[in-house]
């Protein structure tokens, strides 16, 4: 079991960059793949990133492909989404979630979750 602690949410212009880190603890980080998963008011939740154990494999939603990239770096146990071009629709409390294997995106089965971070892009 990992437990999982998002930062670095903020109210941001269009436009503007961001960097989320999600900071897990435990020791066996390196075996999850992890996930962000976003959840905007009034809609549900879904993964615009996901990256593999071995940070090979990353997934991104065609809404955030080509402005968000998500890295991790096992020896800090933490995982990043750093985002750029950010836009209002990118307005959301931002997840971060762990489970042993990719899978379908469109899964929001993890085994852990983050509390959140809130990110607001407004003029």
């Amino acid at each position: 079991q990992v437990q999982l602690v998002e930062s670095g949410g903020g109210l941001v212009q269009p436009g503007d960059s961001l960097r989320l880190s999600c900071a897990a603890s435990g020791r066996t980080f390196s075996l999850y793949a992890m996930g962000w998963v976003r959840q905007a008011p009034g809609r549900e939740r879904e993964t615009v990133a996901q990256i593999s154990s071995a940070g090979i494999n990353t997934y991104y939603s065609d809404s955030v492909k080509g402005r968000f990239t998500i890295s991790r770096d096992d020896a800090k146990n933490t995982v990043y989404l750093q985002m750029n071009g950010l836009k209002p629709e990118d307005t959301a409390n931002y997840y971060c979630a762990a489970r042993f294997q990719m899978g379908d995106p469109s899964s929001l089965v993890y085994s852990n979750w983050g509390q959140g971070t809130q990110v607001t892009v407004s003029s």
